[in-house]
């Protein structure tokens, strides 16, 4: 205890004070460093973040490591300052290196830079996304899936193509690239349960879609909070959506336009209005969100 305060007091008591300050300031490349340490310490978070902040404190450090070898003539303030230059490089490389490295397929980059990237999603996280999902080809007039047969075991998002949706033969709506395919289906579901395609998806073009399988997507969605949320959000706005362009096809009776909006529309329409089949696919899916919620 002695001696800590012995070293307190020789530090701190004993050391000697400025009388005399310099009147003059330093020279432009120690206030040069200076600026370009307090702009580096304003970097953001993420890769191109920490690129930012490297490349900014490394030039700090580089000018420093100048101004202690021109100026002020001490070995060890340029050695500190030449060493930590030297790591911000090093990390600087590493980093970029790491950005470099991420490739991605053609639909997979149109995929990013449409979708993904206007979000804030990093290139890693879009990566994760990427490796557990794979691109599907589908050819013109090849169906996706059929009414009241496939299975809904998976996710896709179209990347090329027009996809055509009907149901009992009659035109419900499009689906254009940078559409989910399936995310009704998928939002009407719960982890545990199966079900089937209620509409029938037809390639009215050659298509491409990205898809994910259903297992491995939850499996992915637990365990990434973020990518979690993303997908979430994506899902609800891809069904908002398609219920719009739904709305704009359906009529009722006597030619009244059906508004989703307005939920207690149907309890003015009387029993004796006919209903298309797409009225009814239309109804009956409302009622199955409803038990649902």
């Amino acid at each position: 205890m002695e001696r800590n305060s012995s070293l307190w007091k020789n530090l701190i008591d004993e050391h000697p004070v400025c009388t005399t300050w310099k009147q003059e300031a330093e020279g432009a490349i120690y206030q040069l460093a200076s600026i370009l340490f307090v702009v580096g310490f304003m970097g953001g978070s993420g890769f191109f973040g920490l690129l930012y902040v490297f490349s900014l404190l490394g030039l700090g450090f580089l000018c420093s490591a100048v101004w202690a070898w021109v100026d002020v003539c001490a070995a060890d303030i340029f050695s500190w300052n030449f060493i930590l230059f030297v790591i911000c490089f090093m990390r600087f490389v590493h980093i970029a290196y790491q950005v470099h490295s991420i490739t991605f397929a053609r639909e997979f980059q149109l995929l990013y830079s449409s979708l993904f990237q206007p979000l804030g999603t990093s290139l890693p996280d879009f990566r994760t996304i990427a490796m557990s999902s794979e691109v599907v080809t589908l050819e013109k007039e090849h169906c996706y899936a059929m009414q009241g047969k496939t299975s809904i075991d998976k996710l896709s998002l179209l990347v090329s193509g027009r996809i055509r949706v009907t149901v009992d033969g009659e035109f419900l709506h499009y689906i254009f690239p940078f559409q989910f395919l399936d995310s009704p289906e998928w939002d009407s579901l719960r982890p545990t349960e199966e079900g089937i395609f209620q509409v029938t998806l037809t390639a009215e073009t050659d298509c491409r879609y990205v898809s994910w399988r259903r297992k491995k997507l939850y499996l992915l969605l637990a365990q990434h909070r973020y990518i979690s949320r993303l997908f979430s959000v994506l899902i609800r706005s891809d069904i908002a959506d398609k219920l719009y362009a739904l709305n704009d096809r359906i009529y009722i009776g006597k030619r009244y336009h059906y508004d989703i909006r307005l939920p207690n529309f149907y309890q003015m329409s009387t029993p004796e209005m006919s209903r298309s089949p797409l009225t009814e696919h239309f109804r009956n899916s409302r009622q199955h969100c409803d038990k649902q919620h």
